[in-house]
């Protein structure tokens, strides 16, 4: 099924489904189309994505709440933005993983994960040719009873992929910060939602006014209605706001 969304051909999407777990799962499958070849996204649940360009698996935040890993491609890349154990599962982690996969992660996520690229906040790396650009993620408001902040600043990152002639960013669990807000030229947003620990509706909108991706998915929303940010974005006709079974 082709759907047209806004006003060019560089935002045609095909929409599917496909079936890679146990019991029966089904998971929604966007195709991206680039000038320099399709980008496959599955959404598998919370935070975990699946990305496929040209013969390459590119899995974010494996969790096996949400998947049997075994049932899914094997990883050239890993992307993990934080060690929280719904981003960092060992678990999931090592049934996707082979000799000749490159896991990309944080310093903190490196204290249990051998052989991975760490990328500090900011860092620009090139990883079996696709450029990868880590974005600080981080909280600014949002506490824990405490008073330390759910995310501190510097332990976990976003990630901006350039493949396909597109750029995608995937928050990872962070707020509206400045630097967020300072992307520019982002064709894929992914911005999580999940109260208490990340954004509110209010903040995701703010985040997205500010940065203006083509098309923004809200992922990670917990118990958030992600409908609250289509209604806030409403007048936004630059920005189309797709939701998907990302809860």
């Amino acid at each position: 099924m082709i759907h047209f969304v806004g006003p060019c051909l560089f935002l045609l999407l095909t929409v599917g489904l496909i079936v890679p777990a146990a019991g029966g799962m089904e998971y929604e499958r966007d195709v991206l189309p680039g000038s320099g070849g399709e980008v496959a996204v599955t959404f598998i649940g919370h935070g975990s994505l699946m990305l496929e360009y040209q013969g390459k698996v590119i899995h974010i935040d494996p969790y096996s709440r949400v998947a049997d890993y075994a049932q899914l491609p094997k990883a050239d890349i890993i992307l993990l933005t934080h060690h929280h154990q719904d981003h960092l599962d060992e678990t999931a982690l090592n049934l996707i993983r082979t000799p000749a996969t490159e896991v990309v992660l944080t310093e903190k996520c490196a204290e249990r994960i051998d052989g991975g690229l760490v990328m500090d906040n900011g860092d620009e790396r090139t990883v079996q040719n696709i450029s990868i650009a880590a974005v600080p993620a981080y909280n600014i408001v949002h506490r824990r009873g405490s008073g330390e902040l759910f995310h501190p600043r510097g332990e976990g990152n976003g990630y901006v992929l350039s493949l396909g002639g597109i750029r995608i960013y995937i928050a990872g669990d962070t707020e509206n910060t400045p630097e967020m807000k300072a992307l520019r030229d982002i064709d894929y947003a992914f911005l999580p939602m999940n109260l208490p620990y990340t954004m509110t509706p209010e903040m995701a909108a703010d985040a997205a006014l500010a940065f203006r991706p083509r098309v923004l998915y809200p992922y990670h929303y917990g118990e958030t209605d992600p409908n609250e940010l289509t209604a806030l974005l409403k007048d936004a006709k630059d920005i189309k706001v797709r939701i998907r079974a990302m809860r």
